[in-house]
């Protein structure tokens, strides 16, 4: 698997080779998980990334791997594209203690700070704060390391947002907020929840700059990032995205989806990111069938043994029930 640092020039042969590799394994790693959670395999709440492939593979390219992620708990991809193995993923999934939080966290709470991947969170918009934070601290420490911090649709109604926004403008901290508008938040669209339906115009109450970006595109995802990546490493404060993507599955893995059409889901398959690049590489003879068959192949075999390396983990011991709860070792816990 390509590395993020091996990307060098935009667009070129090498970056769509690493979008479609990217893509194509966060795309069959979802897939899988959906297989697994239907055999009770994988517990609790589950939420694919199936559809919005581009975003991630976009944002990678355009940042570089000092720069910070964080996130909701649609989490699974991107916590792969920011270099966490598909094996500690699916273990975290499982929770195992192999997991990348120790199979603690479960689907919705993926971390990790050798990865500067930050989460992961349950309760709606409060990475948006958490991501500004984030920020402040590399602005204090003086580094031009910058904040991607991601969150839906539905998390833009929230106060964390207004509250955050005008801090970040304030202190213009090194943050890219990303709304990745697939529509439908739970399950209400966004035509019934607010009288703004262009999201990116939230940014204008504090004069933050903002755009709208096609979010079946990695060629459009990777500009309006490398823009927003580029002010923010410049002093010039955060920036609002919002991307504009589509999910081919539910909010969860209980959601039917039955608020829209087959229809509407079918019209934007059609836009499928993959397809869209997989097409340029094929147009620009850049892979033969056999290599593009050979991607195929290490992708389902890096999702096969993800899932053994779940299977055959240990769980947790009973002595880490405590652990990592506070920052101090000894922390007198009452447990009679």
């Amino acid at each position: 698997m390509q590395t993020k640092t091996d990307v060098k020039t935009k667009f070129t042969k090498e970056t769509y080779l690493y979008w479609y590799e990217l893509m194509l394994l966060l795309r069959r790693f979802e897939e899988k998980t959906g297989q697994l959670y239907g055999m009770q395999k994988i517990r609790g709440f589950c939420h694919l990334y199936i559809g919005q492939e581009a975003i991630a593979a976009g944002a990678m390219t355009a940042t570089k791997p000092e720069d910070k992620f964080i996130t909701a708990y649609r989490d699974h991809a991107l916590a792969i594209a920011k270099g966490i193995s598909a094996k500690a993923c699916m273990a975290e999934m499982y929770g195992k203690a192999t997991g990348c939080s120790k199979g603690k966290g479960g689907s919705m709470h993926f971390f990790s700070k050798e990865h500067n991947f930050f989460g992961g969170h349950g309760i709606v918009g409060a990475q948006i704060g958490t991501g500004a934070g984030l920020a402040l601290a590399e602005q204090y420490q003086g580094t031009d390391n910058v904040v991607l911090c991601f969150f839906g649709d539905g998390a833009a109604r929230q106060g964390m947002l207004h509250e955050t926004f005008n801090m970040a403008m304030t202190w213009k901290l090194p943050v890219i907020f990303i709304c990745e508008n697939n529509m439908y938040a739970m399950g209400t669209s966004v035509e019934r929840t607010s009288n703004v339906l262009d999201i990116y115009k939230l940014a204008d109450a504090y004069e933050m700059p903002a755009d709208s970006i096609d979010g079946m595109s990695c060629e459009a995802v990777h500009e309006g990032v490398e823009r927003a990546v580029k002010r923010a490493r410049e002093n010039g404060g955060p920036t609002l995205l919002e991307i504009k993507t589509y999910r081919y599955r539910g909010h969860s893995m209980s959601d039917p989806a039955k608020y829209r059409t087959k229809e509407e889901l079918e019209e934007y398959k059609q836009k499928d990111p993959i397809n869209q690049v997989l097409a340029v590489i094929q147009k620009n003879k850049w892979a033969t069938e056999a290599e593009i068959e050979a991607i195929n192949d290490r992708v389902k075999a890096e999702v096969e043994e993800c899932v053994q390396f779940a299977e055959e983990s240990p769980w947790p011991s009973d002595d880490e029930l405590l652990k990592d709860v506070y920052v101090q070792q000894d922390y007198p816990f009452i447990v009679d």
